[in-house]
């Protein structure tokens, strides 16, 4: 990667990635570009640029003006939220996708595709969860990540793009909060643990989900698109994981620096269905084979860093 155009930049995922990529890669050479401008601290550290992923012509323009040969796609619609506008998550998330497969394959770019939990649903197999195994997922979300799946394995068996991508877990931030996904509670427990001393579930008590802390994601965008091309026999949709976690495992976690910390519950039937779709745990063990994943963070370390940081947000 030399010039690399992020789509989605200012969500939760991409605040971070942005200014991590611009350590790594120098700060004139990540193009950073979003909907609208809702984060101007982002937008003002390096190159920024409004840009609507279904605005296909703005998208070539800025590919082609900037240099760009890596496009970071990040910009779509998350599971809860789209269960209440699903004919607008799949105008975003495919027609997206498929405006900057296009761009790529005329202009010979390398892509990257965040796939998700998602694309799992409640017949595949809940501990464990394989690489490769029945994919019938129930959300909207969850159809566009699989149908996203399919497509970017499809341009690079028909065109010879260079897609590549991991399907994420939940991902606890402590620097953005999310937008709107079926695991936002494990970053909004921290700021009301905090806060408030207190946090509601609306994911019910003993409900495992896999979590990734945000570092590890990180590292996972870089590692797999830095890869050796020759060992990637999957390319899309990699397994990657660090702790399958429940509401009460984090909540004992806090409980450790935060003694009086207590969790109460009031569980969302919609997303509580979502999360009882997806895996207890996954095995990521083909990511770890072909491209070297490897996660550094535990629960512990994730809520001794997570707990200091909003800790001292607060002095």
């Amino acid at each position: 990667m030399k010039k690399i155009l992020i789509t989605g930049a200012l969500g939760q995922i991409g605040t971070e990635l942005t200014q991590r990529l611009r350590k790594d890669y120098g700060i004139d050479n990540v193009i950073a570009t979003n909907r609208s401008k809702k984060d101007a601290s982002v937008a003002l550290e390096g190159i920024y640029e409004d840009l609507d992923v279904l605005d296909d012509r703005r998208l070539y323009e800025k590919v082609k003006t900037h240099g760009v040969d890596t496009v970071i796609h990040l910009a779509s619609i998350l599971s809860a939220k789209g269960e209440a506008m699903p004919q607008k998550l799949w105008q975003v998330n495919m027609q997206g996708l498929y405006n900057v497969l296009e761009v790529s394959r005329q202009e010979g770019l390398k892509v990257f595709f965040p796939s998700s939990i998602a694309v799992f649903g409640p017949d595949t197999p809940k501990e464990k969860t394989p690489q490769v195994t029945l994919q019938r997922p129930g959300t909207i979300y969850g159809i566009s990540k699989v149908s996203g799946e399919l497509l970017c394995s499809y341009y690079h068996a028909r065109f010879g793009v260079d897609t590549r991508g991991v399907r994420f877990p939940g991902l606890i931030s402590k620097h953005a909060l999310p937008g709107g996904g079926t695991t936002d509670y494990a970053v909004h427990i921290y700021h009301e643990a905090v806060d408030k001393g207190a946090y509601t579930s609306y994911i019910a008590k003993g409900t495992r989900m896999d979590m990734l802390y945000m570092p590890d994601a990180l590292d996972a965008v870089v590692g797999l698109m830095e890869a050796d091309p020759s060992k990637l026999t999957h390319r899309i949709g990699y397994n990657i994981t660090a702790m399958s976690l429940s509401p009460e495992a984090i909540a004992a976690s806090i409980q450790e620096h935060l003694p009086a910390f207590e969790i109460f519950y009031e569980v969302d039937p919609m997303r509580q269905a979502i999360a009882e779709s997806w895996p207890d745990s996954l095995d990521d063990s083909v990511a770890r084979q072909e491209w070297g994943w490897q996660p550094k963070v535990d629960l512990a370390e994730m809520t001794r860093d997570m707990l200091a940081f909003l800790q001292n947000k607060q002095l």
